[in-house]
């Protein structure tokens, strides 16, 4: 049987560091090295690739920046002139990332692994002004690296935006000198107090905090105020409370919420304000597709509306 051939795809809008990134994993960590090479350039950045060096590394250089040319045809020539066991797709930022793997992708291929780099110094300003291409250049990424990162990178607000659209995505920030910031960020509510009393304010960053990293909260007791989703159809025992939460701007707005187990749960009206209180599990659950973090109800007591309903990640 043979060996697929592996596809890496670099996705980010120009200028943003692909190029860079793929010099840095193909040449400067030696990856793939003593494999028959092939990387396919979609767009013409200010970076450039050395093909003499190339050449070294057994890699060939192939360009191809209209869209309508590039699609499973052209990789299929691709394959069988150069005959490659990787392929490097340094994909252009304006081209839609959604099915890529199958509605692109030749027989045989396997897309093993897909790295998006964003420009941290521009990024609020795309977020705000074309957020939703932005984002569908993350939609299959396993790895964000937000680069040109500095002290004043709003970390909280970038990983937000990210998760929310792909809670799988693992974020990296980059300094501009290149070396990597790994430090943690930090949460507005103290996590080791008998009872995490979570603000409005602060539900938001709570609730992503809590979902990645579930092991952190089991076994506390957190109170909040939340909407509850608790339709006819919901399973007796069960309801989701949580908030209407915006990233960036009015479009962004969804709902987040907790899967809630409560004895009395046939007792909350749906739509209704209730303060719960409740202790968290990190256990299975078929809405997390996994792990995640449970809400076992103590208290669920009636409340007014708030002034302002949304709640927000920065």
């Amino acid at each position: 049987m043979e060996e697929s051939i592996a596809v890496y795809l670099f996705t980010g809008f120009m200028d943003s560091g692909k190029t860079s990134l793929i010099k840095e994993t193909l040449i400067e960590n030696d990856f793939a090295r003593g494999s028959r090479n092939i990387i396919i350039m979609c767009e013409d950045g200010e970076e450039e690739f050395d093909e003499e060096i190339l050449s070294k590394m057994n890699a060939k250089l192939i360009t191809c920046e209209e869209k309508d040319e590039f699609n499973t045809e052209f990789l299929e020539k691709c394959i069988d002139e150069y005959n490659p066991e990787n392929i490097f797709i340094e994909y252009n930022g304006t081209w839609e990332v959604a099915g890529f793997a199958e509605d692109l992708l030749p027989e045989g291929c396997e897309l093993v692994q897909v790295l998006t780099t964003v420009d941290a110094s521009t990024f609020e300003n795309y977020l705000t002004n074309m957020r939703v291409m932005m984002m569908e250049q993350m939609l299959l990424s396993d790895v964000v690296i937000f680069n040109r990162s500095d002290e004043n990178t709003p970390k909280t607000k970038f990983r937000t935006a990210v998760k929310t659209n792909n809670r799988r995505a693992q974020i990296v920030y980059e300094r501009k000198d290149g070396t990597i910031d790994e430090t943690p960020e930090p949460l507005p509510y103290d996590i080791n107090a008998d009872v995490l009393d979570i603000t409005d304010m602060d539900y938001a960053i709570w609730f992503m905090d809590c979902q990645d990293n579930p092991k952190k909260y089991d076994g506390k007791t957190v109170k909040f105020l939340a909407l509850c989703y608790n339709p006819d159809k919901m399973k007796a025992g069960t309801f989701v409370p949580g908030r209407f939460a915006m990233t960036c701007c009015i479009e962004d707005v969804q709902f987040i919420g907790f899967k809630a187990k409560y004895d009395k749960s046939k007792e909350i009206p749906h739509k209704s304000w209730v303060n719960i209180t409740a202790r968290i599990k990190n256990e299975f659950a078929l809405e997390y597709k996994g792990k995640g973090p449970v809400l076992y109800v103590e208290s669920a007591v009636p409340a007014e509306k708030p002034e302002e309903e949304l709640v927000y990640f920065n």
